[in-house]
């Protein structure tokens, strides 16, 4: 557990400390309070307590705040073995709601003070715990421990307004300590739960909302159902680095959990084989809505986006968008390298597509689909990536050794064309309606292509019994999914023969080995 800051968006100028308690499923978050321990069993929420002035040390406390900061006066300091201690009723963090009867709710923190050094040897207050106090109030979390401070003739809302020495007290003879009566209740200040958030299908982000503003040392947790934690602002950037790499392990494990529940409704063929969240840049969008949270999946032959994460068989239907495996393409773009070869593949095709990446979020790839459509994705955190580009790779090979060849209707010259893409005897063209054969070559003999970025593409082949190069022209409907599908087919097929070749290409898992 840690003690840090929360941020509540709705009042943007306080933040007040909580502690968090984190479990493999649930995000506890935790306030101080005060609690009834024994006697009589009536509210906490206000408590009366009687102090009497001591020659020595006065009330024995300290205040702070008042109504010119928009916050209650406060008890800041309790001084050890002094009148305010004695009573056992009151506690540092505790609002004064009341004096002798007079109600300060709304009173500035000089009223307060001179309120309570004016009302005799014997004051009551009636106070309430403030549960969330603003942060600037600098309230300690500990035990109250003696200070050096004293008061003076001025008093500050933001500082210490010391009370533990004499005020104008109508009485000069010592008067007896403030002690709790028998049978009266007794007090403790304790963390108490008052928000769970479940971990399961949760989601975090450390950006402002919408925007690629990245929050310093600070990030949202939100549930399923729409709980949110609220803004987690921590003390330092390495307690937040650790609390958000704990929650989204906690987070991954979850989600696995969930997959492998999943697939047990499932065909060996129809298996997810990864799913979360991620956030989508929304193009040609106002600066305020730069992004969306997305949920992906990749499952059997598909590549799934969801607003929401699919909970039931009947969910996977309602996706916003879904695509075949081996028409799209993943590539990574921001990842601080500057680098990026996935495959040798994307040298032979040329497949190249530049995206403006003025935005200053670290961890971003893109899924590039069919007629020249892309989604651009970014996650939280660098170990994300490596398993989106890891699984990526891995359910499109796993489509295209179960799919084992694609056909497209193509035409050239006015005839009618049929173009197939085969794992084991590579690219073949034939006439669609005699089947007769035009042309056959290997993955291995291609060694470039060419398009004009519409939907004709040439494609260099060499002749192994001349070593010529023969060029083959076709045109498609949908260009890019068929240069897609020939990526595909040719990283599946060089896995096959060289899976280390091709781990050695991961970007992201080379960014994780080097940090």
């Amino acid at each position: 557990m840690c003690s840090i800051h929360l941020h509540i968006p709705i009042l943007s100028e306080n933040a007040y400390d909580i502690r968090l308690k984190l479990t493999k499923e649930v995000l506890t978050i935790q306030k101080q309070d005060v609690v009834c321990v024994s006697g009589s069993d009536h509210s906490a929420n206000h408590r009366t307590v009687t102090l009497r002035r001591q020659p020595v040390g006065g009330l024995g406390l300290s205040i702070k705040g008042g109504a010119e900061h928009k916050v209650p006066v406060v008890i800041s300091k309790i001084f050890k073995d002094q009148a305010a201690e004695q009573t056992g009723m009151l506690f540092i963090g505790d609002a004064i709601i009341q004096v002798n009867g007079i109600n300060v709710e709304s009173a500035t923190h000089e009223e307060v003070v001179h309120l309570l050094r004016n009302a005799g040897d014997e004051v009551t207050i009636t106070v309430q715990y403030l549960r969330e106090a603003p942060s600037f109030l600098k309230l300690p979390l500990g035990s109250p421990g003696p200070s050096s401070d004293h008061s003076s003739g001025t008093s500050s809302p933001l500082f210490d307004s010391g009370l533990h020495l004499n005020g104008n007290s109508t009485n000069t003879a010592p008067s007896s300590p403030s002690s709790p009566i028998a049978n009266e209740p007794k007090y403790e200040k304790r963390w108490l739960d008052t928000l769970s958030v479940p971990l399961s299908m949760a989601r975090i982000s450390r950006y402002k909302t919408g925007t690629d503003k990245l929050r310093s040392n600070a990030f949202e947790v939100l549930a399923l159902d729409g709980v949110s934690t609220g803004i987690l602002q921590f003390y330092t950037a390495q307690e937040s680095a650790d609390w958000l790499r704990a929650m989204s392990t906690n987070i991954s494990d979850l989600t696995l959990q969930n997959m492998k529940m999943a697939n047990k409704c499932c065909s060996p063929s129809d298996q997810v084989i990864h799913m979360g969240w991620v956030n989508e840049r929304l193009e040609g969008a106002d600066s305020s809505q730069l992004y969306k949270f997305k949920f992906l999946a990749l499952k059997g032959s598909s590549f799934y986006i969801f607003s929401t994460p699919p909970v039931s068989t009947l969910d996977w239907v309602r996706a916003e968008k879904i695509y075949n495996l081996c028409e799209v393409l993943f590539k990574i773009h921001k990842l601080w390298l500057v680098d990026d070869c996935w495959l040798q593949a994307n040298l032979y095709l040329g497949i190249h597509q530049d995206f403006d990446l003025e935005d200053q979020r670290p961890y971003c790839f893109s899924v590039m689909v069919g007629h020249g459509k892309s989604h651009y994705f970014n996650v939280e955190l660098g170990c994300e990536l490596a398993v989106w580009e890891k699984s990526f790779q891995r359910a499109i090979f796993l489509e295209v050794q179960r799919t084992g060849s694609k056909t497209y209707m193509c035409s050239w010259q006015g005839d009618t064309l049929c173009f197939t893409v085969d794992f084991a005897l590579g690219f073949t063209c034939f006439d669609s309606k005699t089947k007769n054969v035009l042309w056959r070559f290997k993955f291995s003999q291609l060694k470039g292509s060419s398009d004009d970025g519409k939907t004709r593409v040439k494609l260099l082949f060499q002749n192994l019994d001349t070593k010529q190069i023969e060029t083959k022209e076709l045109e498609f409907q949908d260009l890019t999914a068929v240069l897609h599908c020939i990526h595909s087919f040719i990283a599946a097929k060089v896995a096959s023969v060289d899976p280390v070749f091709i781990d050695s290409q991961s970007i992201a898992r080379k960014y994780m080995y080097s940090n």
